[in-house]
């Protein structure tokens, strides 16, 4: 039998993130007001262009270790790494 290491993503909470699952618990008892849906509105935008600019740069990831341009892969990394803090 062989030893498979799995590799473990982390994937880091954004303000956007907790603040959205806040909203949607709170909307399960009640009614958001109109302040907290629109509040509610800028962290599902918030998310989309988080979501959209790291499968950006996922995907240019995948093609520079395609292409083996090391150097391009860890600048992309770097991005990667930036915009997950």
């Amino acid at each position: 039998m062989t030893n498979k290491v799995s590799q473990l993503e982390v994937v880091t909470i954004q303000p956007f993130h907790q603040r959205m699952a806040e909203l949607w618990t709170l909307q399960r008892s009640r009614l958001l007001t109109d302040d907290e849906l629109q509040e509610m509105a800028h962290c599902l935008t918030a998310n989309e262009n988080y979501c959209w600019k790291m499968a950006k740069l996922e995907n240019w990831s995948l093609m520079a270790s395609m292409s083996h341009d090391t150097k391009w892969q860890h600048e992309i990394c770097s991005s990667i790494d930036e915009l997950s803090i």
